[in-house]
């Protein structure tokens, strides 16, 4: 006989210790997915039912039924739900033992989310939670994929070695190990990643390029996959990108209001080139599909040529680069400009004839938006110059240049204020930019970060103008650091400026503002 209903009580996170595989296998997995509802353990290990639907009494009476006790009755919103669904059939210790190799120098991340995996070729999404009948192989991937996706990892490395083969996440650009497979179990994984890509699974000798897509609910993660032959065995590399992330504004780029402002100004003109600068993985692109979102309106035309596109943007036309057909950056904008465009955005500025044509787009009207891989942002003019543009071309298309970084911010949820040992900061630099009482923070290390003290990234500006004193030393050739003496002695924040003021804000620390503005000067040790 069951156990009367009891009022309901409210419960907004459902802690991994409250969850028991032992409950849960006596469940039908699709019962409770459909149904968001699962069997948690309170205080004194008293079972309860968490609902998503306080009236969803059937479901409550039978799993109470099912397993024979008496349970509490909780109200839990759904995705916490789902998720801890997802976490005790993914991290229960049998498939652990199973399908993770014992000797993992690391766990991954246990955040969690229903994950369903598609390969391109595929009408219906696969539940990577239905892994009762899938192969070991198959399994190991989904497994890997999961944790990617929700250790919010950018990047999953395949490296293979003389004796074993290391797979390692990139979370907020910095690679970390997850775990370790012996050499002789590393095909099948291989052989299953290229199934999901498209690839030839018996070509080992050639660099293979594909792509994937997973789904969590509703928010769809596209997978770049990159295969290539080393002298250990073919290397992979997975490029997690999250469809979402092409719908970001321009307020959670990281602009200062400032800054923020004068963006702004400057991406409302009719024409004229800015530019974006940076190394690789810097953000540069995902400054420019923000720009893109705020400039996006029915009366314009906005057109794209990118390698690869990364998002989807609605409502503006993207074309793909294909260099094996002649599909190049330069051939693309020639036809772009038969589009009649009002705004344009050149993923890269590589040659000289790439720029030869932005800057004719620009001087017949249109806005130009690209980027290069500089350092700093007056070493752009210095860049045209040598790719063998003319300066005085340059000084009157080019409105301003923009270089970034992405620097890690501190966890929300582990950050605390810390004093820096004697000498170990640059004080006198601090105090020369800021006045007044100086506070640093960092991140202790928590859970919820992996216990790096960092949980996510945000951008560091350096925004060069190309007003009546800079055009006249672009004519004149001068190099680049002069360009940039002036740019400063008339306001400009460099990169470093910009990411103290994030330090001293508790955005981020000074350790990672001098590890990404690459200085030379000793931080010392940070507490951990």
């Amino acid at each position: 006989m069951l156990a009367p209903r009891t009022e309901s009580r409210q419960l907004t996170r459902i802690a991994p210790e409250q969850l028991s595989s032992e409950l849960m296998r006596r469940l039908p997995l699709e019962f409770l997915k459909k149904q968001r509802a699962i069997p948690i353990l309170l205080d004194r290990d008293e079972p309860a039912v968490a609902l998503a639907d306080p009236l969803n009494v059937q479901a409550y009476d039978a799993i109470v039924g099912i397993l024979g006790r008496p349970c509490q009755r909780i109200v839990c919103p759904a995705p916490e739900i789902e998720q801890a669904i997802s976490r005790c059939y993914y991290l229960s210790p049998t498939e652990e033992a199973n399908y993770l190799t014992p000797d993992a120098p690391e766990r991954p991340s246990q955040e969690t989310g229903t994950l369903d995996l598609a390969s391109t070729v595929q009408t219906h999404a696969e539940d990577l939670l239905n892994i009762a009948e899938k192969a070991p192989a198959i399994k190991l991937v989904n497994k890997v994929l999961f944790h990617a996706v929700h250790s919010r990892a950018s990047d999953i490395h395949i490296e293979p070695y003389e004796d074993e083969v290391k797979i390692r996440f990139r979370v907020d650009g910095v690679l970390r190990n997850i775990l370790t497979l012996p050499k002789n179990q590393v095909a099948p994984v291989l052989s299953r990643l290229k199934v999901m890509a498209n690839l030839n699974i018996a070509e080992h000798r050639l660099p293979q390029d594909g792509q994937s897509r997973v789904s969590i609910g509703d928010e769809l993660v596209d997978i770049r996959v990159s295969v290539i032959p080393t002298a250990g065995g073919e290397r992979v590399v997975l490029r997690l990108l999250d469809r979402g992330r092409g719908e970001l504004k321009l307020e959670e780029v990281g602009f200062g209001p400032q800054l923020l402002k004068t963006f702004r100004s400057l991406i409302g003109i009719s024409h004229g080139i800015i530019l974006i600068t940076g190394p690789t993985g810097s953000g540069k692109t995902t400054t420019l599909y923000a720009a893109l979102n705020e400039l996006n309106r029915q009366e314009r035309n906005i057109l794209t040529v990118e390698d690869p596109v990364e998002y989807q943007l609605a409502g503006i036309g993207q074309m793909q680069v294909r260099p094996k057909i002649d599909l190049t950056f330069a051939n693309c904008l020639r036809h772009i400009l038969r589009q009649d465009p009002d705004i344009i955005m050149v993923g890269e500025i590589r040659d000289r004839e790439t720029a030869e044509i932005a800057i004719q787009a620009s001087l017949t009207g249109h806005l130009v938006l690209s980027t290069l891989h500089t350092n700093d942002a007056a070493s752009a003019v210095t860049r045209l110059i040598d790719m063998g543009i003319e300066p005085y071309l340059i000084s009157s298309t080019v409105v301003a240049v923009m270089a970034q970084r992405l620097v890690r911010t501190i966890c929300p949820d582990c950050r605390q204020p810390y004093h820096p040992e004697d000498g170990a900061v640059s004080w006198a630099e601090l105090q020369q930019l800021f006045r007044g009482p100086v506070k640093l923070h960092h991140g202790a290390g928590c859970d919820k970060c992996l216990q790096t003290g960092y949980l996510g990234r945000t951008g560091i500006f350096e925004l060069l103008l190309i007003d009546d004193r800079i055009r006249p030393m672009i004519v004149g050739r001068q190099e680049s650091h002069l360009i940039k003496q002036a740019a400063v002695e008339k306001g400009m924040a460099t990169l470093r400026q910009d990411g103290l003021r994030r330090a001293l804000a508790g955005t981020t620390t000074l350790a990672e503002v001098y590890r990404v503005t690459q200085d030379s000067v000793q931080i010392g040790q940070e507490a951990s």
